[in-house]
């Protein structure tokens, strides 16, 4: 019995671990995104499993023009095999990560502060639909939340249980981190705050030594191309944040700050609508958010100021706990006062996971006093039925998958057989989407070279697939290269798929 009331939280935390297995994995397949990046990924890694095609470079960066790490690739490769080439494998994949992420925000919750705040900051996380979004497709920053969180349950542990061994870890933890999304330098950066705070329990000098170790090993896949060809990525890197016109101070310094934590604890904890959307709510619906949402940042702000300023002797942990949520997140927002560019929500991954952990500790805090607990769980009730209300599921699926793989069939039951040549027209998807479908099937468009590379034009078939994504389409003489490539055409047939048009060209004739 007393076992069974040390551990009083198992049966609502698997409840917990169980409704966010749902909400990532049910339906996956219809709700999934796959449009370009994520049609480039599963080309890569098929490549790996079909053709053994190993490589060293990762998905393009969405900004800078370098690359990022390979281990992303290698996180999909299992995942795509064992569903034999279905790219819903991947999206397997990362819903895992996101359940894995709601324990993790559990056992953290639990260590740094209690097992009821542990609770209450994995429920809310769980049901969060910003998350959710994130956490039902493949797509390399999406696992993001699951590393930054490991990382800071590292550096407390490192710190608290005094483990050295645990900073190799940390080293590990970063150099994947870093492969997955370039923001992860900012948790660079709060690693070397907590270490040098923590010098007295952890040897500055042996510290950086493990963490230097860990990394290497972490970043070893990425590591091996950099050497290999004189470090491009890293100097291109080094380039945008120190030279770049992106990165700096400039005079929206600090409205950028005000909009980071703004839209962190907004969008994530209370499903604020995308800021295109706020025209569009009454006046008093968008006060309140507004309302709720500061209330929350200043009263997470203060208390956690208060903490460290009063330390309490016999609460040693949460003092620690405390000082490294306190850094975590004020190192962050003023880093993001540097970048000068859009910030979206996902670049809030590496502190995804940070205003559930503190509305975990604020309402553990309300719980102990002499009348919080009614108004607590009124309030942690109220977030979970209003968070329960933005589930995905309350809306059609897109569908994105089967309507590329249809699109993709249709258009090859038109070539007869025979060799093609493939146009994608477009406002911002690329052609990788369909190319994945084409591949599976053994029927690789012959990719149009130009005349300097293929002067007897051996590269231009007899036919011309285009697939349109815009309404108003006319491929005849578009300056697109795979259809000015092909040379002077003409449309033998049409074909309407949904949501595209897909025709099929010819060399013209003159008939």
């Amino acid at each position: 019995m007393e076992k069974i009331k040390r551990r009083w939280w198992l049966i609502p935390f698997i409840i917990i671990l169980c409704v966010a297995a749902y909400l990532r994995l049910y339906k996956i397949s219809g709700y999934m995104t796959f449009l370009g990046d994520e049609g480039r990924d599963v080309l890569v890694v098929m490549h790996m499993i079909v053709n053994h095609k190993f490589t060293l470079l990762g998905p393009t960066a969405s900004v800078g023009g370098f690359f990022l790490g390979p281990i992303y690739y290698y996180f999909m490769l299992p995942f795509l095999w064992a569903w034999k080439l279905n790219p819903v494998g991947p999206a397997i994949m990362v819903a895992l990560f996101g359940i894995a992420t709601v324990f993790l925000v559990f056992k953290v919750g639990k260590d740094f502060i209690s097992p009821l705040a542990g609770l209450v900051a994995a429920s809310l996380y769980a049901l969060s639909p910003l998350v959710i979004a994130y956490s039902r497709s493949s797509w390399n920053p999406n696992l993001v939340p699951f590393f930054s969180l490991l990382l800071i349950y590292l550096l407390w542990s490192a710190a608290e249980k005094k483990r050295t061994s645990t900073l190799l870890w940390i080293g590990i933890v970063l150099g994947i981190g870093l492969q997955l999304h370039y923001l992860f330098l900012f948790l660079f950066v709060v690693t070397a705050i907590w270490l040098i705070l923590n010098a007295k329990t952890l040897p500055i000098v042996r510290s950086v030594l493990w963490v230097l170790i860990g990394c290497i090993i972490g970043y070893c896949p990425f590591l091996a191309f950099e050497v290999r060809h004189g470090f491009p990525n890293t100097q291109s890197v080094i380039r945008f944040v120190l030279a770049g016109k992106d990165t700096g101070v400039a005079p929206g310094f600090f409205t950028t700050i005000d909009d980071v934590v703004f839209r962190l604890f907004g969008r994530l904890l209370y499903r604020l609508p995308d800021g295109a959307l706020w025209k569009s709510l009454p006046p008093w619906q968008l006060s309140l958010w507004f309302i709720g949402t500061r209330t929350t940042i200043f009263i997470s702000f203060v208390f956690l100021i208060v903490l460290l300023v009063y330390r309490i002797p016999t609460k040693i942990r949460l003092y620690h706990a405390s000082q490294l949520l306190l850094i975590w997140f004020s190192t962050i927002v003023l880093l993001f006062g540097f970048y000068q560019k859009a910030i979206y929500d996902y670049y809030f991954g590496i502190m995804f996971t940070l205003p559930f952990l503190l509305m975990g500790l604020l309402f553990f805090a309300v719980w102990k006093t002499r009348y919080g607990k009614i108004p607590a769980v009124i309030l942690w009730g109220w977030l979970m039925f209003f968070n329960w209300q933005g589930r995905p599921f309350i809306y059609p699926p897109n569908n994105q998958l089967a309507q590329a793989r249809l699109i993709a069939q249709t258009a090859l039951a038109q070539t007869g057989g025979k060799p093609f040549n493939f146009a994608l027209i477009t406002g911002s998807n690329s052609d990788h989407t369909y190319r994945y479908f084409f591949e599976i099937a053994h029927r690789t468009p012959v990719t149009l070279e130009n005349d300097q590379v293929d002067p007897k034009r051996t590269t231009v078939t007899d036919q011309l697939i285009v697939i349109c994504e815009l309404s108003d389409c006319k491929p005849l003489g578009h300056p697109l290269w795979e259809i000015a490539g092909f040379g002077r055409a003409e449309i033998t047939g049409e074909w309407d798929v949904p949501f595209v048009k897909i025709f099929r060209l010819v060399h013209y004739t003159g008939k």
